[in-house]
């Protein structure tokens, strides 16, 4: 489904103090291809378009919303045959098939401006590709352990520091008859989250790339001691049984009922324990804590993005959108409650009043110097992804199996990277 807007330009009080003498800057057309169809994204994001339009009056906006199903098969046809100007997208491996079809545009002269070099730090290792940068981002949100606090204070348990504490807390977890975590792993992007946490503790983020990008066997020794780490939770028992059988959503009642204490997840797995009952009294959350202490901790922050086209015709009034776009004032409003309710990606931006966005906000933004992953289904290759996740399932319900795992994802990855 596609719709397409031309922005209007409305009279906005004060805006001609920030805009300055950039009103007259830019003019000619602007078009923006969107895949925000859900309606409060699509609000927000026509909205932010409608702001900049009227910071610059002599601009002709067009705004195109597909629907985001629809998008994903479509945008190697639009940026080939009729390439907006501006198109939303994704971060790390997502844009790769892009870049190296020479279809977006390099923007790295974005990324040399202090404005944004600093603020936006966390992600540029995931907007970079062979040394360049090819986009910004807009919004992200974090992963981490949610955790009930409420049973971690019954049992005197503490956040954990470090592997040992984690695996201290949940033997004092199974002692008390219940599991450690909650997980449902029946359609396999779970486990990924687990293997990207395992990984980027025990080897880090510049290893955890390397290994998605195809660089890395799987039979190697470092990926082993990954799944030697992640055995030593599966052998005592630490989740839930029969996870294989659950979606996300089915396992939340583990949680929910007390039956387990914990879930790795993303911050979108809030509201539905809230509306299920959890207070904030009981709900908590912390970083998954540090394995190796030699690599810094890395986080999973699934990152939107905007880019422009290759083939834009106005790329310079679509820098000036993507300078607004990352700007501190706009990725605060767009991503508040009643907007997108995920994570500003600025440094200098300010978040809600909700204790698991601020949590999550400090984390990426200065406690997160080892790097921003995408999760595993974005930064792999969609067939190595689909394979491997396979494998980690698989290794979840019987670990045994380890070495033929790591053997096919080994002949996996050979077909995969030699296209």
């Amino acid at each position: 489904m596609r719709s397409t807007t031309k922005t209007m330009l409305t009279a906005l009080a004060g805006s001609t103090m920030f805009a300055g003498a950039a009103l007259a800057e830019l003019s000619g057309d602007l078009r923006i291809f969107l895949d925000t169809s859900n309606p409060a994204p699509r609000a927000t994001m026509e909205k932010m378009i409608g702001d900049f339009q009227a910071l610059h009056p002599d601009l002709s906006i067009e705004t195109t919303v597909i629907d985001r199903e629809a998008y994903k098969t479509q945008i190697r046809n639009f940026l080939t045959a009729d390439a907006p100007d501006v198109a939303t997208w994704y971060a790390a491996n997502r844009m790769t098939p892009y870049v190296s079809a020479g279809l977006f545009e390099d923007v790295s002269d974005l990324w040399q401006e202090p404005e944004i070099a600093e603020n936006l730090a966390s992600t540029k290792g995931a907007m970079t590709i062979d040394g360049k940068q090819w986009g910004v981002p807009y919004t992200y949100y974090q992963w981490g352990i949610y955790y009930r606090k409420d049973i971690y204070e019954e049992l005197g348990l503490n956040e954990p520091a470090n592997f040992e504490e984690m695996k201290s807390n949940c033997q004092a977890i199974l002692d008390s008859g219940r599991k450690c975590y909650t997980i449902g792993s029946k359609f396999l992007w779970t486990a990924g989250g687990w293997f990207d946490y395992l990984n980027m503790r025990t080897n880090g983020f510049d290893f955890h790339m390397e290994l998605a990008a195809g660089e890395v066997k799987w039979t190697d020794d470092r990926v082993r001691q990954t799944f030697a780490n992640w055995r030593t939770l599966i052998d005592m028992g630490a989740f839930v049984d029969n996870h294989q059988n659950y979606s996300w959503q089915e396992a939340l009642p583990f949680m929910v009922n007390g039956e387990a204490a914990a879930y790795l997840m993303g911050n979108f797995a809030v509201a539905p324990l809230r509306e299920a009952g959890l207070t904030d009294d009981q709900l908590d959350f912390y970083q998954f804590p540090a394995i190796n202490p030699d690599v810094a901790l890395a986080e999973d922050a699934p990152t939107d993005t905007f880019h422009i086209p290759a083939n834009a015709q106005n790329k310079e009034a679509a820098r000036a959108f993507l300078r607004y776009v990352v700007s501190a004032d706009v990725q605060t409003e767009i991503n508040n409650g009643a907007n997108l309710g995920q994570l500003p990606v600025n440094a200098s931006a300010s978040v809600d009043d909700d204790k698991f966005l601020n949590e999550g906000f400090a984390m990426l933004s200065s406690n997160s110097p080892g790097g921003v992953a995408q999760f595993f289904d974005r930064d792999y290759p969609a067939e190595m992804a689909a394979e491997a996740m396979q494998g980690l399932q698989e290794f979840m319900v019987i670990p045994d199996n380890l070495d033929d795992i790591l053997n096919r994802l080994d002949k996996v990855a050979e077909r995969v990277y030699a296209k």
